[in-house]
C-alpha cells in the first residue's frame, strides 16, 4: 500500500511539489512581508520559524483526505478489499506514505530557514527531539484527516471540511504571541495542541519564546507529546472503524 502512494508521486509530482514549496512561500511572506513579532522575545525569525515548522505538520492534509475519497468513489478500495490483506493495511500505507512526504518537506523548510538566517542553538540530540515532536503532531492530524475523509466520503465534501484546518492552525501561537492577543484569546491559543508543540520546539531549539506563565505554556513539553497521543488514540480507531464499516 505504501509503494502505491509512493507511485503515485511520479505520475502526480506537481502534487508533491506545491505541497512542498506551499509552506516555504508561507514562511517567507510570514518572514520578509508581514512582519511582526509583538511579544516576543529576540528575533522574531527565531520565533517564527519553529512555528511556522509547526504550521507545516496541518498544510497539506487536504491531499491525503482528498486522495482516500478518491479511492473510494473509483472503486479501488473495493479490489483491495477482495484480497488477501488487512483492510487496515490500506489506510497505514496511506499514513506511512503521507509521513514520508511530511519529513522531506519538513527537511525543505529547516533548510530555508536555516538559509533566511534562523539558527537553532541546542545540540543534536534536542534538534532530534523537535523534528520527532513536530512528527508526532503530523501523525495525529494525518489520523484526523483521514477519519474525516471517511466521513466526508466524496472529494466535493473534503473542501469544506478542510476548512477547519486553517482556524485551528491560525488560532495557535506559530506566528503571533499570546502576549499580544486579548487575554481570553491568548488562553485559548495556549491550549491549542500546536501551540503546545510549537513551545516545545522552541524550547528545544534554544529559540526564543513570549513571556506566558499559563499552566500550558510551562508545561509545553508534557502537552506536546499527551495532545498528539490522545488524538491518535481517538481518531485512528474511529478511522479503521469508518473503513470497516464501510466494507459491508
Amino acid at each position: 500500500m505504501t509503494r502505491r502512494e509512493l507511485a503515485h508521486w511520479a505520475r502526480q509530482p506537481t502534487q508533491v511539489v506545491v505541497g512542498l514549496v506551499f509552506p516555504v512561500m508561507m514562511l517567507l511572506m510570514f518572514s520578509y512581508l508581514i512582519g511582526g513579532g509583538r511579544g516576543v522575545d529576540g528575533d522574531f525569525k527565531d520565533y517564527l520559524v519553529p512555528g511556522m515548522l509547526t504550521m507545516t505538520m496541518a498544510f497539506g492534509l487536504e491531499a491525503t483526505m482528498q486522495s482516500v475519497t478518491q479511492d473510494l468513489g473509483k472503486g479501488v478500495i473495493d479490489r483491495f478489499r477482495s484480497m488477501p490483506m488487512n483492510s487496515g493495511a490500506v489506510l497505514v500505507g496511506r499514513s506511512v506514505a503521507d509521513m514520508l512526504q511530511s519529513a522531506a518537506g519538513l527537511a525543505v523548510m529547516i533548510a530555508v530557514g536555516y538559509a533566511i538566517g534562523w539558527r537553532w542553538h541546542h545540540g543534536f540530540a534536542s534538534f532530534l527531539g523537535a523534528v520527532g515532536l513536530l512528527l508526532l503532531l503530523r501523525f495525529a492530524m494525518l489520523w484526523i484527516g483521514i477519519h474525516l475523509a471517511l466521513v466526508a466520503g466524496k472529494p466535493e465534501l473534503v473542501q469544506a471540511v478542510q476548512v477547519l484546518v486553517w482556524p485551528v492552525g491560525f488560532l495557535s501561537n506559530a506566528i503571533a504571541a499570546p502576549a499580544s492577543m486579548p487575554s481570553w484569546l491568548g488562553a485559548i491559543v495556549e491550549w491549542n495542541p500546536m501551540s503546545a508543540t510549537a513551545t516545545a520546539v522552541r524550547g528545544l531549539f534554544g529559540s526564543p519564546g513570549a513571556a506566558g506563565g499559563s499552566w500550558a505554556a510551562t508545561h509545553a513539553e508534557l502537552l506536546a507529546v499527551a495532545w498528539p497521543v490522545a488524538l491518535v488514540a481517538v481518531f485512528f480507531p474511529l478511522a479503521v472503524k469508518r473503513f470497516r464499516d464501510l466494507s459491508r
